[in-house]
């Protein structure tokens, strides 16, 4: 069915047809053969040509059998195949960003997670409790990984495109424009390193600004040139705990490095079973990840078993350093042998597949798990 507004567009490109066919105006209607109205007819068929592309010379066939006689070399020689400027600007068109877009934008699920990082690190500390500060340690810090993850899919949006799992992110997609990514990934910075640094201490946002360097100028590029990538980008991932940390007027503990080293440690079997799983998507976009050059898997897996020992290493440092019961040690020794036992798993070539799956989807199981248990430790017992 012909749309209202399409029809002047229609209309005039069936006069146009009409006359170099010296045919009678198309917006009259044949009463004297009672059938319907000539340029109807002819729109819907024009309509469905500029849409589905057909060719000229079924356009040619329609007319002999439809219009009055006419030479048909008398057409105009005009391609009328090719789009109008119209439809042209509505093919090129993007859809309009909604907040959902923008959101996205922001990686939440990352962004989560490092405000919950941040909030062991605070909560660990044992500050004397109040909610204002405790509300703006979670704005700021929501607001720099906000603004980083913006940032960081302005700065990746070619690379993503190229990548099956990332396509559909709003800039390749076309939903965000790059332009637009850029000015609310440093707007989102720029706030959150104001509201730590005015509403809580310079400590905090110093070690915010150094995470959002890290993240940008060291862990973005190297993901192009250095297979030790995920290691460069760990310090970034480890640092939202010292921020915690250091909100709580904290500086240099042992418990505060303690729990950087839990972060960094525990990214690595988390990221290569990852990129393991996704290794054909970061090859066709060029990333330089371990699994890209390691077709059989096995240094992939031997790398994530190493960091996985020591990561159960690291979880148990509160409790040997004098900050953590004995009680957090049995649930950090219990949730490492969980996590181990996959890491495990991942060195079988006959079972690397499947288990590199599990042991992304464990390591997202065991942080949540052992920090609950590490703050619930420190609030109870106070060590």
């Amino acid at each position: 069915r012909l749309k209202a507004s399409d029809f002047a567009e229609l209309r005039e490109l069936g006069d146009e047809i009409a006359a170099a066919c010296a045919a009678p105006p198309l917006c009259t209607w044949d009463a004297a053969s009672a059938h319907e109205p000539v340029a109807p007819t002819l729109a819907r068929h024009v309509d469905a040509d500029i849409h589905t592309r057909e060719s000229r010379a079924d356009l040619e066939r329609w007319a002999a059998e439809h219009l009055p006689p006419a030479p048909l070399s008398s057409l105009p020689d005009v391609d009328l195949v090719k789009p109008s400027d119209t439809e042209a600007d509505i093919i090129a068109t993007p859809s309009q960003a909604t907040w959902r877009h923008y959101l996205e934008l922001t990686k939440p699920r990352l962004s989560f997670m490092s405000v919950i990082t941040a909030m062991v690190g605070y909560l660990a500390a044992l500050p004397y409790w109040d909610w204002a500060r405790t509300l703006f340690v979670m704005l700021g810090t929501a607001l720099c990984a906000g603004g980083v993850a913006a940032l960081n899919q302005w700065m990746e949006s070619e690379l993503d495109a190229k990548m099956k799992r990332t396509a559909d992110r709003p800039i390749p997609t076309g939903a965000v424009q790059p332009g637009s990514a850029f000015v609310v990934g440093w707007v989102m910075c720029a706030a959150g390193l104001a509201t730590l640094f005015k509403q809580v201490n310079g400590l905090s946002a110093f070690l915010a600004l150094a995470t959002i360097v890290a993240y940008l100028a060291i862990y973005t590029p190297a993901k192009r040139w250095s297979r030790w990538n995920t290691e460069i980008g760990a310090i970034s991932g480890a640092l939202p705990p010292m921020i915690g940390w250091a909100a709580a007027g904290r500086s240099n503990d042992p418990l505060g490095w303690s729990l950087f080293a839990i972060l960094y440690t525990w990214q690595m079997p988390h990221f290569f079973s990852l990129a393991w799983t996704y290794r054909q998507d970061y090859a066709a976009a060029g990333m330089q990840m371990i699994s890209v050059a390691d077709p059989g898997g096995r240094r992939t897996a031997r790398r994530a078993f190493i960091w996985a020992v020591l990561l159960v290493a690291a979880s148990t440092l509160p409790t040997l350093l004098g900050y953590c019961s004995w009680y957090y040690f049995a649930v950090a020794a219990a949730l490492g042998l969980w996590i181990l036992k996959s890491a495990i798993t991942f060195l079988n070539p006959d079972k690397r597949e499947t288990e590199a799956r599990r042991l992304f989807l464990i390591s997202i199981a065991y942080l949540p798990l052992l920090l609950i248990a590490l703050v619930a430790d420190r609030l109870f017992f106070r060590l």
